[in-house]
């Protein structure tokens, strides 16, 4: 039976969840996710985990931050100014918000807290600093 290698477009069913067992992602339920092996479309630790896989075989890793979404970068926690906010948009610790980066690309940021005159946002991936697990089966090599 072919073994996936790089370049070969392959169809995964997943699970990801984080070490304390919370699932953050899965594809039941759905299509299998296709992609491109070694072509970059995935997170380095899922994407280097699928050589040498067989469809139909299953498999259980650990990503490291390095190989997933990264560290949390301290310098993408900013305090935003609570006036260039409009009243109109009611804030709460959670809420996802965009904001525009200087070359006017989206940047999606997350309220982390409050204050008096400025709001914390943090955009990180919401991943970034964790540990991720996955349950993977190869379904299709083509």
């Amino acid at each position: 039976m072919a073994k996936a290698k790089n370049g070969d477009k392959v169809k995964v069913h997943y699970t990801g969840r984080l070490t304390s067992g919370e699932q953050f992602d899965s594809s039941a339920g759905r299509e299998p996710l296709a992609f491109t092996v070694g072509a970059g479309q995935m997170i380095k630790g899922f994407d280097s985990a699928i050589p040498g896989m067989e469809p139909g075989e299953k498999k259980t890793i650990t990503i490291a931050p390095e190989e997933a979404y990264g560290p949390v970068v301290e310098e993408a926690i900013i305090e935003f100014p609570k006036r260039n906010i409009p009243d109109s948009l009611p804030i709460e610790v959670g809420m996802q918000l965009q904001l525009q980066s200087a070359t006017g690309q989206p940047v999606p940021v997350v309220v982390k807290e409050i204050k008096e005159d400025v709001v914390i946002l943090d955009a990180n991936h919401h991943l970034a600093g964790k540990e991720l697990v996955f349950d993977i089966e190869l379904v299709e090599i083509s």
